[in-house]
């Protein structure tokens, strides 16, 4: 006896929503940039101009990440019959990769400054860096919700790593106004470059977890086994499979060793199982119903047993 139980509503208005959101955040992103490199191009200023290459990747990413938003909307077909949800991860990973190049060209050009910090222009260095970091503040405002979608969340974390770079653009023009020390600039731009490292490491480290179909960090496999092997009427369970199909959708199949019986009190249990399983988070359990032990000896086939 088999049943399958896939009672999760997408968030499309959700998606909707952070569709909406990712293209005003690249008509700002855009405006900024431009400022950016005009203010650091006649200040002469290398973290202004990191800045700007930053927000340049940052067009490309949120631009890549509305794209793939629009695609993951499709309807499951007969080519992806999972839907095309995990287009944004691909997204997400792309985007990842974008951020250690930008990071690794802002790190070689601040270490070649460091021989011989050039005179800045800080006013204007200070006048554009405070355009940028409000710019990017209402962004962070802009993008704050929808993190259950890695898409969004590494469009999110480009946002705040611009935003971070604004500030250390400002700090750096405040501190070589005051003391006339130089070497503030290239070294802010270095700040930036380890933020937008570290950023992209962890977009790419969340990724990859669920293109590998791990189990997420959230929920221990074990835990949801013995919890259906607690449910009177269940006398084992085997062949468990838990992963997460995107960042916030999380799959689960089981074969649930019961007594024979009618397929209406199997129905009742399965009604019972999964309503416990959605209180953890699992949106998407496939539960096969068995009547007799299974043969293969499963990773939790004897778990009932061993209780």
């Amino acid at each position: 006896m088999a049943e399958t139980g896939h009672g999760h509503v997408h968030g499309v208005n959700e998606k909707g929503e952070g569709e909406k959101r990712l293209a005003l955040s690249i008509a700002i992103t855009f405006a900024v940039m431009l400022a950016e490199a005009a203010g650091g191009y006649f200040a002469n200023s290398l973290a202004l101009l990191s800045d700007a290459g930053h927000m340049f990747t940052d067009t490309f990413a949120l631009g890549l990440s509305l794209i793939a938003a629009r695609i993951s909307m499709r309807s499951p077909d007969r080519r992806a019959t999972f839907g095309y949800q995990r287009v944004g991860l691909l997204a997400a990973v792309i985007n990842g990769g974008g951020l250690f190049i930008i990071a690794f060209v802002i790190s070689t050009e601040a270490v070649r400054r460091l021989s011989a910090p050039p005179a800045v222009n800080t006013r204007l260095m200070m006048a554009v860096a405070v355009l940028g970091l409000a710019a990017n503040a209402a962004m962070v405002l802009i993008l704050r919700h929808g993190h259950r979608d890695l898409n969004i969340k590494s469009a999110w974390l480009h946002v705040v790593g611009d935003a971070l770079s604004s500030f250390g653009v400002f700090v750096s023009a405040i501190i070589i106004m005051l003391t006339g020390w130089r070497y503030a600039d290239p070294l802010a731009s270095l700040a930036i470059a380890l933020i937008i490292l570290v950023g992209g490491m962890r977009v790419v480290t969340e990724a990859t977890q669920v293109f590998l179909e791990l189990a997420p960090k959230d929920l221990d496999v074990e835990t949801v086994a013995k919890s259906i092997c607690d449910f009177p009427g269940v006398m084992g369970v085997h062949d468990v499979h838990l992963w997460a199909l995107t960042k916030g959708s999380v799959m689960f199949t089981a074969h649930i060793w019961v007594k024979d019986g009618q397929l209406s009190q199997v129905q009742h249990l399965s009604n019972r199982l999964k309503a416990m399983l959605a209180t953890m988070g699992i949106d998407h359990p496939t539960l096969e119903f068995q009547c007799m032990e299974c043969e293969d000896k499963g990773i939790y086939c004897e778990m009932k047993q061993q209780a």
